[in-house]
């Protein structure tokens, strides 16, 4: 399989012709994300994680076109008819000859007067997880793993210790946007050492990369 990074946290997964487009939100290069893909999969309603509009003008252009997404995504995706399909945590089905499975269920804590909404994790071919906004740990080995590097509920101990949870073979980071380039330097300095000690290697992006 093949991962391309198309900002913040939208990633596209290509395998034999086949195309999968996870997080296409606002903070995302959504044109070259969405261009011929078959699937998309949606963790949560964030903007930065779903452009609604943009998703639905693209699925209106191809008929072919599937999404999943929690139910309060789903029903965003006005006029989609059966282009849409809810899903909730402890799934599994296919998706652009992809097998999806799902975990999860809640977005983590931003604060306790910031409601918490749904959220859900997928993991694409038992080899590639993206948690969404959520530190959930899948009851799964994990080869590749979409890290969640930095967000407004989160802090640099909390990743570290995702990224031992999980134990992936290979982290890349995600959710990235809202960051300047210096943050990414001084993640790598603190969570690599560490990540070699369990056996994860902790990577950037420089292009597509293999799951």
């Amino acid at each position: 399989m093949q991962l391309t990074k198309y900002g913040h946290s939208c990633v596209r997964i290509e395998d034999g012709g086949r195309s999968l487009v996870l997080d296409p939100g606002a903070f995302s290069d959504l044109d070259a994300a969405l261009d011929g893909a078959h699937a998309v999969l949606i963790t949560h309603e964030h903007r930065d994680h779903v452009d609604a509009d943009r998703l639905c003008a693209a699925a209106q252009a191809d008929p072919r076109l599937r999404i999943w997404a929690p139910r309060p995504v789903a029903e965003q995706l006005v006029g989609l008819g059966e282009q849409v399909a809810e899903v909730g945590p402890g799934e599994s089905f296919q998706a652009a000859g992809f097998t999806v499975q799902t975990f999860g269920g809640q977005h983590a804590l931003i604060h306790p007067l910031i409601p918490i909404v749904a959220n859900v994790g997928y993991l694409i071919d038992e080899a590639v997880f993206h948690p969404g906004d959520s530190f959930v740990v899948p009851p799964r080995a994990v080869q590749t793993l979409l890290l969640p590097a930095v967000a407004p509920w989160s802090k640099v101990a909390e990743v570290i210790d995702y990224v031992i949870a999980v134990r992936p073979a290979r982290a890349y980071p995600i959710h990235d946007a809202i960051v300047a380039d210096a943050y990414h330097g001084i993640l790598k300095g603190n969570l690599v050492p560490i990540a070699e000690r369990f056996g994860v290697d902790y990577r950037g992006w420089d292009g597509p990369v293999s799951a």
